[in-house]
Formats: C-alpha cells, sequence, structure tokens
C-alpha cells in the first residue's frame, strides 16, 4: 500500500479488507478471528481512549506483554494519534522496567498481568511521568492509577471519532513513529528513534521481498518489542493484508504451529536449532529401510532446493524423486513440526550455522537469513528467493547503499536508517557519521555481491601475542558440535585461546542415555569431556594455528539471562559471561588474572 504511514495503512484495510480475517487468537479449541472492519474500530477506539487520557503527538507511552492484539491495538493507536510507543521485554526484571518507563518519559502503560504489574508498582515511586496503567482484558488491578481494558476503552466514548482521522492525517514520513529499546548487550538499553517513514519504507520492501500477499499466514510469537517482529506481525501483514495469528504462549508454540501451519516464520537461529535437535534425534532412531528412505529424501531435498536457491528448479528424474520424496518423508516431516506450508521461512538477530541451514534445505525448507538492526529498522541484507548463498546474509536490500569501511565496518544509508538514540547525542554522533550509519559489524563482499559477517568490533580478542581474533566463527563451529549448545571463545590479552562451553540438551540427554551416565555428571565425566575434545580437535582443524581452542571448561548449567548473561534476544553478553566465570577462565590459565 502507498499511504505513508501504517496506521494511515490500516485504515485502509478496513476498507479494502473489511470482512476478511485480520488476527486469530485461540479460545478453548477453536481459532476465533477478528476482521479487518473490527481490527479498524478497535484502534480507532483505543486511539480515542488515548486522548482523552492527554496523550498528544510526541507523547510516549510504554508497552509490557506477551504477544496479544491489545499489545498490536495498543502499539497501532499510539502512532495514530501522533504519540511514540516502546515495547518492553517480559523478561526484564523491575529495576529494566523501571529504566524504560522513565528514561522514555511515559505517561501511560499497558500491562498483560499481575506479574508485569508488580514490577511496576515496586518501582513505581522511582516513575514521576507515570500517570495511568492499563491492564490487558482478564486482569484487573485495585490501584487507583490502574484500570481495565474495558475502561480504558470506555474513556474514548467522549473523544469524536473524527479527532483520529484528524491525527493520522496530519502524521509526516520524518515525524518519530515509535521507540525500539536495544537489548543491551554492551550497557544499558539505548532507545532507538524510528520514523513513521522508516516504518512504511521497510514493511513495503519486507513484503517484496518475501513476496508476502494477503493470502498469508503468519503467527505472532517472538517478543513485539524487537523490530523484526513488529515487522512481522505488525507493519507488513498492515501493509498488505495477511493474516496473522497469535500464538498462546511460547510454552504452547509447537502445538499452536501444528494447528495454524502458518505460510510465513520468522524465527531466531536458537528456534531453528531447537526444531533441528528434535528432528535429528528422531532421525538418528530410525534404522533399516526407513533409515535409508529418510536419508535419501534428505539428499534429494537439498539438490532441489540448492537450484532453487540459484533462481532454477528441478527437472526430469530430479523433479520426479522430489514430489516422491516429498510424498514419503519430507511433507510429512515437515506438516509434523507446524511447516508443512511454509514457504517464507527467515532466521535473523544472530548468526546461524550453515549446517543447520543445509539441514532444512533437505525438508525443501529454504531458509532466508537476513542481516540488519533496530537501528535500520531491520533489514541491510537478504537472502532472497533465487537467490540465496549459505554462509553469507545476502545481498544489499534495493534503496539502499552498504560499504565496508577500512576497518572492515560495515556501513548503511537509506530511508531505514534511524533518526538517532533519544536522549543520547554522543552515541547518535558515533553511530551516524556523513549520513551513514555505522554498524560495528564487521564483514566483506564476495565476487558476487553477498555479504559476509566476520565479526563485530567490539567482540574482537587481541591475544597476548597481538593476534586479532574475531571469535564468532569459532563458535559457531563449536556449537554445530552434537554435545555443545553454546560457545563463548576467551582470549583477550591472553596466551591462547580457551572456551567457555555449554552441554546441549538434546545432544546430552542421548549422549548419556547410550553411554549409562546421568545428564548431571557430564560437565566432568571422562566420556564426555573425550567425546568434547575429539570435536573440538576437529574444529581446530579448521582454522589457522592461532585460533585453535586450547582448553575448554564444560559448565554445569545454560547461560541465562536470569543470570545476566542473554539478552532477551538470546545474544550473550560477553563481559557479563567473563565476570560470572573469572574463576573457570582464570583456572584454565594458571593464573589469577589475565597476564
Amino acid at each position: 500500500m502507498n499511504a505513508p504511514t501504517i496506521p494511515a495503512r490500516l485504515l485502509e484495510q478496513g476498507t479494502l479488507r473489511s470482512d476478511a480475517a485480520a488476527y486469530y487468537v485461540s479460545e478453548g479449541d477453536s481459532w476465533v478471528p477478528t476482521l479487518w472492519k473490527d481490527y479498524v474500530a478497535q484502534v480507532r477506539q483505543a486511539a480515542r481512549a488515548l486522548i482523552a487520557l492527554g496523550v498528544s503527538p510526541g507523547d510516549t507511552v510504554c508497552i509490557l506483554g506477551f504477544n496479544r492484539p491489545e499489545w498490536v491495538i495498543f502499539d497501532v493507536a499510539a502512532m495514530a494519534v501522533g504519540a511514540v510507543p516502546a515495547g518492553i521485554y517480559t523478561t526484564c526484571s523491575a529495576s529494566e522496567v523501571q529504566y524504560i518507563i522513565d528514561h522514555a518519559e511515559a505517561g501511560v502503560v499497558l500491562l498483560e498481568d499481575q506479574g508485569q504489574w508488580e514490577k511496576v508498582k515496586e518501582e513505581r515511586h522511582r516513575l514521576p511521568s507515570l500517570k495511568h496503567v492499563v491492564m490487558m482484558e482478564g486482569t484487573q488491578v485495585d490501584d487507583p492509577v490502574a484500570m481495565t481494558w474495558e475502561t480504558f476503552l470506555a474513556r474514548g466514548e467522549d473523544v469524536e471519532a473524527g479527532v483520529v482521522d484528524e491525527r493520522v492525517g496530519a502524521l509526516q514520513p520524518d515525524q518519530l513513529a515509535t521507540f525500539i529499546y536495544t537489548s543491551g548487550t554492551t550497557g544499558p538499553p539505548k532507545a532507538v528513534m524510528l520514523t513513521h517513514g522508516n516504518l512504511a519504507w521497510t514493511a513495503n520492501l519486507g513484503a517484496q521481498l518475501v513476496d508476502l500477499t494477503s493470502e498469508d499466514i503468519g503467527l505472532s510469537y517472538l517478543p513485539l518489542s524487537h523490530i523484526a517482529e513488529q515487522i512481522f506481525t505488525i507493519h507488513s501483514p498492515i501493509s498488505v493484508g495477511s493474516t496473522v495469528y497469535f500464538a498462546e504462549s511460547l510454552v504452547r508454540l509447537p502445538d499452536n504451529l501444528k494447528t495454524v501451519q502458518p505460510t510465513v516464520f520468522f524465527g531466531v537461529p536458537r528456534v531453528w536449532e531447537k526444531f533441528y535437535s528434535g528432528i535429528t534425534t528422531k532421525l538418528a532412531a530410525a534404522e533399516g529401510t526407513k533409515a535409508k528412505l529418510a536419508g535419501w529424501a534428505l539428499g534429494v531435498g537439498r539438490a532441489c532446493t540448492a537450484l532453487e536457491n540459484q533462481g532454477m528448479a528441478p527437472t526430469g528424474l530430479l523433479a520426479l524423486q522430489h514430489r516422491l520424496a516429498k510424498k514419503l518423508v519430507l511433507g510429512k516431516v515437515r506438516t509434523a513440526i507446524g511447516l508443512g506450508n511454509a514457504d517464507k521461512c527467515i532466521t535473523g538477530a544472530a548468526p546461524i550455522s550453515q549446517e543447520i541451514l543445509e539441514f532444512f534445505a533437505g525438508l525443501g525448507i529454504s531458509i532466508k537469513e537476513v542481516y540488519g538492526q533496530s537501528e535500520d529498522t531491520g533489514p541491510t541484507t537478504f537472502n532472497t528467493p533465487g537467490a540465496t548463498r549459505y554462509g553469507t546474509v545476502g545481498r544489499r536490500i534495493p534503496g539502499v547503499e552498504v560499504r565496508i569501511a577500512e576497518d572492515g565496518e560495515i556501513c548503511i544509508k537509506g530511508p531505514n536508517v534511524f533518526k538517532g538514540y533519544y536522549k543520547d547525542p554522543a552515541a547518535t554522533n558515533d553511530a551516524l557519521q556523513d549520513g551513514w550509519l555505522l554498524s560495528g559489524d564487521l564483514g566483506e563482499f564476495d565476487e558476487d555481491g553477498y555479504l559476509c559477517i566476520t565479526g563485530r568490533k567490539k567482540d574482537i580478542l587481541i591475544t597476548a601475542g597481538g593476534k586479532n581474533i574475531a571469535p564468532k566463527n569459532l563458535e559457531l563451529a563449536l556449537t554445530n558440535l552434537p554435545l555443545i549448545g553454546q560457545a563463548v571463545v576467551i582470549g583477550d590479552r591472553r596466551k591462547f585461546l580457551s572456551a567457555l562451553l555449554t552441554l546441549d540438551e538434546t545432544g546430552a540427554a542421548a549422549f548419556a542415555a547410550s553411554n549409562g551416565i546421568s545428564v548431571s555428571e557430564l560437565p566432568t565425566h571422562g566420556d564426555c569431556i573425550a567425546e568434547i575434545q575429539k570435536g573440538v580437535d576437529g574444529v581446530n582443524s579448521e582454522f589457522a594455528r592461532v585460533e585453535h581452542i586450547r582448553k575448554f571448561t564444560v559448565l554445569p548449567a545454560q547461560f541465562s539471562m536470569e543470570a545476566g548473561e542473554l539478552t532477551p534476544t538470546m545474544k550473550i553478553k560477553r563481559r557479563i559471561v567473563n565476570e560470572n566465570y573469572t574463576a573457570q577462565i582464570d583456572a584454565m590459565y594458571g593464573e589469577s588474572a589475565p597476564v
């Protein structure tokens, strides 16, 4: 759609697709639709309610909750009246929630349930701007500052409906539309300022890149405070009129997938890794004819996907074999995991192993890797249908310039680049120079224009010998080992590289069962350590000697958000990991401090 803002596009969809389903929610044993005309009415009413609460253009509001219609309705309504919504990750602590609400100076906050209310209640004495708390449907809080969702909507009855149209009509493409708070890998979260133009342009482009149409179906489950999920749940569906199902919860996601069978599925690498681990464990249990049939089918699938990634189609005998493989094996496996209809599968937000991409290619699922960041509204490069090369993050997206600086940093210029960081001119000046966004990532283009990410500037390890090491590829190779779930390479100012490793839950369980060992024993058990050492030796053989992992420690538990070691998008906070495991790290070097 050509309307210059997402709220304006929503109003258009209410006319163009009035009686089509905009979104579904699960109620009991069935999925209940909401039509586009009703979706528009809900956003209009919420917009009127925000105006009644005194929300003016330029004001900010916050949203804290799992993916639900109220989240999206409130978000789009806020943008419609000229306000600036900011999502907060549900996993944030009370102090982290306080930081974002206070930093944004939000006057109104939407909360999902009692648990999220307790976070705000605990810190309300440090929230001078907060005037109103709105609870999502089904939760009521006994406090003067709080109101139910129904009470909130009723507040809008005294506001003329035409006022909303006036506010939407007054929106400008360069006007601030939303804050995306960074996940804080290098310090306190920063508020990325995105404009209405950023969102509308990127939503259109994203739809074009994957050929998203009104016939497509998506499943919303990743945090809506992340720009990628906003694109797939809010902005692109509104732009093309596609349908969104709201997952019941992360626990129910596998069941929801099997029921919904979406055509579009975006998953961060950890999601695809869990699929991979579960499927490969079941395939490993197959014997005889079944094992041979599965191996043959996956080989056919990989051959066909390799052609399709180059813009070609299988013909002749291979096409015939592919039809048979889909009927006997591939189609059944895909349907069993909920991806039977998925022809638009995307990953991003963190590096993904090429081994996993090639495995899913065998199932006929070509996962398209996208590279970008909140600061450019999500995409910089993309592996598009017919132009996909595993091991890269694709070519630059149309309309955007991408160059590699002398030091290897990836720089971006285009209509998707943000306005800057809210209340942080110093960080803005560091990130935006002469109209170029300095990504902080290192990369290089191959001869055909595909971008390869080689590391992150702040992650570069400089050994005691002065060698610069980018740990990303080493860590990816280590996590490809069946027993390894997470890996952090250590070596800054050290004489050699070492690694902190955690066990993959599925791989560890299988190894323990086949060797008669309890899972709790594995981190220190000789057989397990020997198996991992064999894998590490194999990894080392693929890298230069200076990049070899000389020692490793297997930790008894996975890195976690609770321990501060992971961001809400599952990125590892290296500084925190180094702090939390100082003793284990120093023990690998036989010293008490770095040399």
